[in-house]
């Protein structure tokens, strides 16, 4: 759970890069994305576990992380990031 908050806290670095374009992103604005991510981050912290698909949208081929990236210019990192989502993923919804 441990590894999952901090890929979501490196999630939160890239969102916060200063003129990021969320043009194509489900989120209107840095503040947004932020807070889907904190949510997420809150809840793992309360000792639960965020639905699978509600992380797993986050990092998907066209999810609003890559959205941002790709128009952006971040796009390395976060395929970075996203790499590092999905072995943490294949741990924790291993059963899934």
């Amino acid at each position: 759970m441990e590894s999952l908050i901090h890929v979501l806290e490196s999630a939160i670095e890239l969102i916060s890069i200063p003129d990021n374009d969320f043009l194509w992103s489900s989120w209107s604005n840095e503040h947004e994305a932020k807070q889907d991510i904190i949510d997420l981050i809150s809840i793992i912290k309360n000792g639960a576990l965020p639905e699978r698909v509600k992380i797993a949208v986050l990092f998907a081929p066209t999810g609003p992380l890559q959205e941002v990236s790709l128009c952006s210019g971040w796009s390395e990192a976060f395929l970075n990031v996203a790499d590092k989502y999905d072995e943490v993923e294949a741990l924790l919804w291993r059963d899934c």
